[in-house]
């Protein structure tokens, strides 16, 4: 049962049962969170918006049309909910490593010399992705930690799809600017 398309928890959801809701949240609750902390920086306000983001969605279901993917829609109320959380705030929140949030269970690694230095490795890269605009981590996030495409994240952050090219071009330079001037490059083998 959990293995069916978006389409068919949206359908039951909107038929009256409200506990196929569920699997939505389920499946998309981790992508929306990574996604609201790499903007807020700020696990407790992540988790409060992520909870909105999610009841919003519910009450605004019958108006997803499936012209994009559910999960494009959801990211989409989830970067906006975010934007405002911001903009309502109008202060600095709190930097929070992601480290200590976004935990992936990871195999076994056997060689406890490499699990340090991929471990050390992503918390250089989540300091750098810190030192980025909003707009850049973003972009950066939804291209390469959750695997959208550059359609789908113009449709997120209603951009058009050149521009979001440019600024992925851009975050990219600019985040490997960070990281050389935080690494050697006999320390990381960046790829």
């Amino acid at each position: 049962m959990t293995n069916q398309p978006d389409e068919y928890y949206i359908e039951q959801t909107l038929n009256g049962n409200v506990n196929y809701y569920a699997f939505l949240v389920e499946r998309y609750q981790q992508m929306v969170f990574t996604l609201t902390i790499r903007i807020v920086k700020n696990r407790e306000v992540a988790e409060e918006i992520s909870q909105d983001v999610f009841v919003k969605a519910y009450e605004n279901l019958e108006r997803f049309k499936g012209e994009s993917k559910f999960s494009t829609w959801i990211y989409k109320i989830a970067y906006y909910a975010s934007l405002d959380t911001i903009k309502r705030n109008k202060r600095q929140l709190n930097f929070e490593n992601i480290e200590t949030i976004n935990e992936i269970n990871f195999e076994k690694v056997q060689d406890a010399l490499q699990s340090l230095q991929d471990k050390e490795r992503k918390i250089i890269i989540n300091n750098a992705l810190f030192k980025l605009s909003e707009d850049e981590r973003v972009i950066l996030t939804l291209f390469y930690f959750e695997e959208m495409s550059i359609k789908e994240i113009s449709k997120v952050v209603n951009l058009s799809l050149d521009n979001i090219k440019i600024k992925l071009f851009r975050s990219r330079k600019k985040l490997a600017s960070i990281l050389k001037n935080v690494i050697d490059p006999q320390t990381i083998n960046l790829r």
